[in-house]
């Protein structure tokens, strides 16, 4: 191989590594940012902070492990408003 196509790899070779950097940097503020939302979503249940608003627990079911997932500690005060709103999911 020669010079010239061997700085081609060596650079091709470094995007990659780069690319992949920030996609994992990204994945693990998502799997960090889900497990937060579905840990806070536990603890509401476990200290019965519902029912300090005069309503009853959250259900824990798969949709409400999802959203709580998905959108971490935003998706857990979706999550309680909508139940306080009566809106079951």
């Amino acid at each position: 191989m020669d010079i010239p196509g061997s700085l081609v790899v060596i650079a091709l070779a470094i995007v990659v590594a780069v690319i992949i950097y920030y996609l994992l940097e990204d994945i693990l503020t998502l799997v960090v940012n889900a497990i937060v939302g579905v840990i806070v979503l536990f603890l509401v249940n476990l200290f019965h902070v519902m029912r300090l608003a005069g309503a009853s627990d959250l259900p824990i079911d798969w949709i409400t492990v999802l959203v709580s997932a998905i959108g971490g500690l935003a998706g857990v005060a979706i999550v309680v408003v909508l139940h306080l709103a009566g809106v079951v999911l």
